[in-house]
């Protein structure tokens, strides 16, 4: 064994990295290792783990904690192919609710879904999927880099779709359906396998969708009557983005990645409130060395009651909390390292990652299961 550890993030130190107990919102914080073998963990402001999951998948994406308290979790649909590259690093088709004791209650199997599965409080599931494009309808996409599309020329479109607590598909949308090719054009330096990529979906207050496009840089609102876009992000606003989430009031906070941001020439990762419906920045937070925090791909924010936000900056596996004037009060590295299982995945990131898609921070009042098994 080498003397000094070769991973620079587990060199650097894992584990809780600083806290301020006065400024940080009292609770639990939830993450699920993408590279783990289907652990799920809560850990306290101290980071010491006060409850695990063993699920029965690989995590596809992140877990999140239901009402009621029961535990929502997107998996790996085991044996299936890659339908291009990329596919195994992001792709689910498990979307399951799980209780303390780590038991499946419902499932639900779609070996298309990616990223996303929001699981509704009536025991439903909003998540993304794919479908395939050929012939004049994928080269009808406009942008990416030429000749980039997936086996036999195809281009998978995403869709949209929900399901009952049964299975049974009660709406869908198609962005080759609603979307003009011309006006989401894929950003020149992505492929064309994979068109618009919406890495996130979730239900508005109004009975709305929203959704965001990482591969056009765009966060839309979607009607669920018409399908039809009543809402977009203005060009420049967010860069490759990811998790957008509505506010009480309407706003919505998004984690902007900052790949390719138009007029920077150094990238540099933000966190934004964006007013809706004039879509100004009315919050932001960077680190002070704006260069020092760059997530490329993935990562999330959430809204705390106290008004402060968790940031899960995925790839470096580090959680962190601000305060609403930028004060940093928590910081946590995720200490669970591993590999990718598939081949296609371990050429693409050959390092041992301790990557999170998102993390939740939960009031203990939330988890009433945790104090009476304690």
């Amino acid at each position: 064994m080498p003397r000094v550890d070769q991973n620079q993030r587990r060199r650097r130190g894992t584990g809780l990295i600083a806290l301020d107990p006065d400024a940080a919102f009292p609770g639990l914080t939830l993450f699920a290792p993408l590279t783990g073998a289907g652990e799920v963990y809560l850990v306290d402001l101290a980071g010491e783990v006060v409850h695990t999951w063993k699920l029965p998948y690989r995590p596809g994406r992140h877990a999140r904690v239901l009402s009621g308290g029961a535990l929502a979790c997107n998996g790996v649909l085991p044996g299936e192919g890659a339908l291009f590259p990329m596919w195994h690093k992001y792709r689910g088709g498990v979307m399951l609710r799980a209780d303390p004791d780590s038991s499946v209650v419902a499932e639900h199997r779609d070996p298309l879904q990616h990223h996303d599965a929001h699981h509704l409080d009536d025991g439903g599931v909003l998540y993304t999927a794919l479908e395939p494009l050929r012939g004049a309808d994928a080269a009808d996409v406009r942008g990416g880099a030429p000749g980039s599309e997936a086996y036999g020329g195809t281009v998978w479109a995403d869709t949209v779709k929900e399901v009952g607590p049964d299975g049974t598909e009660r709406w869908s949308w198609r962005a080759a359906e609603h979307l003009d090719r011309a006006d989401y054009p894929l950003h020149p330096a992505y492929a064309r396998e994979h068109w618009p990529l919406i890495n996130s979906v979730a239900p508005l207050a109004d009975g709305n969708v929203l959704a965001s496009l990482r591969s056009t840089s765009d966060v839309i609102v979607i009607s669920r009557e018409s399908g039809e876009v009543l809402w977009r992000t203005s060009p420049g606003a967010v860069s490759q983005q990811h998790h957008p989430t509505e506010l009480p009031g309407g706003n919505l906070l998004v984690f902007d990645n900052g790949v390719f941001r138009p007029g920077h020439d150094v990238p540099y990762t933000r966190v934004v409130e964006i007013e809706r419906p004039g879509g100004a920045v009315v919050w932001e937070y960077h680190d002070p060395a704006r260069e020092s925090f760059f997530a490329p791909f993935m990562g999330a924010a959430q809204r705390l009651p106290n008004g402060n936000t968790l940031v899960t900056d995925s790839p470096a596996g580090r959680l962190f909390e601000v305060t609403a004037e930028g004060y940093l009060c928590w910081e946590y590295v995720v200490p669970f390292f591993g590999g990718y299982e598939e081949s296609e995945v371990r050429r693409l990131f050959p390092a041992e990652p301790n990557a999170v898609f998102r993390a939740y921070r939960y009031a203990a009042g939330e988890l009433p299961w945790l104090a009476a098994s304690s």
